[in-house]
């Protein structure tokens, strides 16, 4: 090859696959698109480098929580996956589907961890563990993937969910947790729980309702799930009791003047992260 096409290849790769990258479609599921955060300076030292997960919420602002990160990333030696999971990939215009794990045939929670090996194998470096913030949709995402794959996190930041799963042998999911084996095949591990950072974020001034009152007869409606709290505060707070009565350690950031807005919280969930990475990385 000649020093010019190794030139150009070079400066592709820093244009499209370095810096704030392009996006790629998920070759296990070329319906679920991903965008990336790679610091230029990834290369010198990839197995030094701390993958973060940014799960979008309804909106599908996925490049904001990706840019939001890019700072975070290049003076703390991390870098940034953020999967997208469209509306109505099924024909149906459902939105929702990518918070409740299951749509149809399709597990969310596969098809992000596909899009993980796929990113693994295209930087050369394995990421077993990594960090996952996500926020209002996003936060649903986040605690549901955490009953489910514990040992695959370093920390969860569960930012304002709508509507939570708690720990509860005697209620379905997504309710409960009574069945998490006959839908994923999954036994619920606690040890492997208690062994990940939480944090619980949610703006103090977030709290309209008209978008998680959940009526009967509603795709998403089950029976309990209203009576964890009437605001994304309270249910943020009922999550949170519910994880430290089984062992699980929280900490729960309530930022003043606030209301829906995942952009606004970013600060304390980096603050938070730079914590479970100065523990990590000296442990």
């Amino acid at each position: 090859m000649s020093d010019a096409i190794q030139e150009a290849a070079l400066r592709r790769k820093k244009m499209y696959q370095r810096g704030a990258t392009t996006v790629f479609a998920s070759k296990a599921d070329p319906r679920f698109p991903y965008c990336m955060y790679v610091p230029q300076t990834f290369d010198d030292d990839p197995a030094g480098h701390t993958l973060i997960i940014t799960i979008h919420g309804t909106g599908r602002t996925m490049g904001v929580y990706r840019d939001g990160f890019a700072e975070f990333c290049r003076w703390n030696k991390c870098l940034v996956l953020s999967p997208l999971f469209p509306v109505g990939v099924l024909g149906d215009d459902n939105p929702e589907g990518f918070k409740y794990m299951r749509e149809g045939d399709i597990r969310y929670d596969q098809v992000l961890l596909a899009m993980v090996d796929e990113v693994s194998q295209k930087l050369g470096v394995r990421f077993d563990r990594f960090m996952m913030f996500g926020f209002s949709g996003g936060g649903h995402f986040v605690h549901r993937f955490f009953y489910l794959h514990p040992k695959r996190l370093l920390a969860a930041s569960i930012g304002s969910p709508g509507a939570v799963t708690l720990i509860n042998p005697d209620k379905d999911f997504w309710v409960g947790t009574r069945n998490l084996k006959e839908l994923f095949g999954i036994e619920l591990d606690l040890p492997a729980m208690r062994d990940v950072a939480v944090q619980m974020v949610v703006g103090g001034a977030d709290i309209e309702t008209w978008e998680i009152d959940y009526k009967p007869g509603s795709v998403n409606y089950m029976d309990g799930i209203n009576d964890t709290g009437r605001t994304r505060i309270e249910r943020n707070t009922a999550l949170k009791e519910n994880f430290e009565a089984h062992g699980i350690a929280v900490r729960q950031d309530i930022v003043p003047n606030v209301p829906h807005d995942g952009a606004k919280v970013l600060p304390v969930v980096q603050d938070f992260f730079v914590d479970v990475l100065k523990r990590h990385r000296n442990s």
